[in-house]
């Protein structure tokens, strides 16, 4: 219809939707529309809402059931009722009048969307929950990490569950793409690695403060001023 399925913004698609209702749906009933407009009341003085709100209590894995749909929070929810606005391209998730995030909206039936970050900091403290995770694959952000734990596995055995989840709260903390850039690095080291060899070349170097010497000021050369502005 266009000669080609490339938009420069979803403006632009969502004008170009509109353009195509308007000619093909509307048009052929352009007699019968005319028709019902002059019988139309008053639009309603407060507009109406363009999403769908749900009411869902934060469960203890720090996650919401929305539209048969599981979306991840921030921990400090949990077990409080949250607002979840649902958007044509959105969630919402606001608690009391305040906008606590916004991620895409999911389609799929009983699709789910884990944000690592909502999760780490209970899992770190509980790490014998990791094995058993509903949603752990959510819990590797990058191949790196994937790598990483498989490494882990085989070179420290039942503590690489402790290890990738420290590993994984310093990605939370001090950057991801950082410890990305580290895991890389290290994952064919000779002997493996661990939390302590990965958080030592994430850290920044410590800044050193120079010393400042300041010598005593000479009172001769300021007395020779003003003997010479006297003179």
């Amino acid at each position: 219809m266009r000669g080609h399925a490339a938009f420069d913004d979803l403006a632009g698609y969502e004008a170009f939707v509109q353009e195509v209702v308007a000619y093909w749906r509307n048009r052929p009933a352009a007699a019968r529309l005319a028709e019902e407009r002059a019988v139309l009341h008053a639009l309603p003085s407060a507009a109406i809402p363009s999403y769908t709100t749900y009411y869902p209590v934060v469960r203890r894995w720090s996650t919401i059931r929305v539209a048969h749909r599981t979306y991840s929070v921030p921990a400090q929810l949990m077990g409080h009722t949250v607002e979840a606005r649902v958007h044509p391209n959105r969630v919402e998730v606001r608690y009391r009048d305040h906008l606590v995030q916004t991620m895409p909206r999911l389609r799929g039936e009983d699709e789910h969307r884990i944000d690592y970050r909502h999760v780490i900091g209970w899992l770190v403290r509980k790490p014998g929950a990791f094995a058993r995770y509903r949603y752990r694959e959510d819990l590797y952000p990058s191949v790196p990490f994937r790598r990483a734990y498989d490494a882990l596995v085989r070179t420290h055995g039942e503590r690489a569950d402790v290890e990738y989840l420290r590993i994984l709260h310093l990605a939370a903390t001090a950057g991801e793409a950082r410890v990305g850039e580290v895991l890389v690095a290290v994952l064919d080291q000779v002997g493996g690695f661990d939390y302590v060899t990965v958080q030592a070349q994430v850290a920044p170097p410590r800044l050193t403060v120079p010393v400042i010497h300041m010598a005593a000021p000479d009172l001769t050369v300021y007395d020779a001023l003003r003997a010479g502005a006297a003179a």
